[in-house]
């Protein structure tokens, strides 16, 4: 049997993600996500929502630069990660405070963070107010992934080891194993 529960903004599973941008004065500053999807293979594109009722500093950032990255981290950075979400970039240096390393991008003048070990660089191509968050559409134009996490020149999920968040009760999660192959396990129905 079905019940109905509380009305909430949930999506599962969700990534924590970081996104990076440089503020007026040249400095990174970074903030944690629950509200990122991919939206668009051609071109290639992902949706971050930054809460805009609370005075964020990556938000104006990003609006002013048009372009951020977006750090996939592994569960190794779950305090980092965690306190990139809960300080603010106008209290504190939160990238110097953690030792964390911030790179140029390549194709974007955004910060990446060394230490994630996928990177998102992009550039902004829609910005739109949605409830309390603003919502940034951006094009993906450069993809940076450590070796180490490379599996045949791609990207392997299980060697990223990437940490997700539950919004219900803000908790951290590992994920799991590999289960099937896509776009071959339901083959059977066709």
């Amino acid at each position: 049997m079905k019940v109905n529960v509380k009305n909430h903004t949930m999506m599962y599973p969700a990534p924590a993600v970081v996104a990076t941008a440089y503020d007026e004065d040249g400095r990174a500053d970074a903030c944690t996500l629950a509200f990122a999807t991919m939206c668009s293979h051609h071109p290639p594109a992902v949706m971050i929502a930054i809460n805009s009722t609370l005075k964020r500093k990556t938000l104006k950032s990003i609006l002013q630069t048009q372009e951020f990255c977006l750090g996939f981290p592994s569960v190794e950075h779950m305090a980092e990660v965690d306190y990139l979400g809960i300080e603010s970039g106008y209290n504190a240096d939160k990238i110097a405070k953690i030792n964390f390393t911030p790179v140029k991008g390549e194709k974007v003048n955004a910060p990446i963070i060394d230490e994630f070990k996928v990177s998102l660089e992009c550039r902004v191509m829609h910005v739109a107010e949605v409830g309390s968050h603003t919502q940034i559409t951006g094009e993906i134009v450069n993809v940076q992934a450590d070796e180490s996490v490379l599996n045949d020149k791609k990207i392997d999920f299980r060697l990223l080891d990437p940490l997700a968040y539950d919004d219900i009760t803000h908790s951290y999660y590992k994920t799991g194993d590999k289960i099937a192959d896509a776009f071959k396990v339901g083959l059977k129905f066709k």
